[in-house]
């Protein structure tokens, strides 16, 4: 919901129902690297009711397309990360699973050398009592 006045679409208080901070900081910080924008904040009525208040005020652009295009760059900024954490999380289960198959050959490799010594030391042992 928008409040505000029409004959100043420069500044606009915008109202989200079930948000929190995490949502209202995220829009304020992107909102606040937009060179457009001359002040933007955000409160909470009460805390235990789930709105959020948000305040925008412009150059002279509409506050409302101005809060749509922050909108839309903090979803590119969390697709970005997104992909990046997608990316990292993949890299990082093949690195494990290189490091498990290797660790499970050398564990393999470990216990042929102890069988062929166990053979080798019985056989050595019976010699010795001849």
């Amino acid at each position: 919901m928008e409040h505000g006045t029409f004959s100043d679409q420069s500044k606009s208080t915008f109202s989200f129902a079930d948000e929190d901070h995490t949502f209202a900081n995220s829009v304020r910080f992107t909102l606040n690297q937009d060179p457009r924008v001359t002040f933007c904040g955000y409160s909470i009525p009460h805390p235990s009711d789930n709105r959020v208040n948000i305040r925008v005020q412009t150059t002279g652009d509409p506050a409302r397309e101005v809060l749509k295009d922050g909108c839309q760059d903090l979803m590119l900024m969390c697709q970005l990360v997104r992909g990046t954490f997608d990316k990292a999380l993949s890299d990082f289960k093949i690195v494990k699973a290189e490091e498990e198959k290797k660790k499970k050959k050398e564990t393999e490799t470990e216990d042929v050398d102890m069988d062929s010594k166990s053979v080798d030391g019985d056989t050595d042992s019976n010699m010795d009592s001849e």
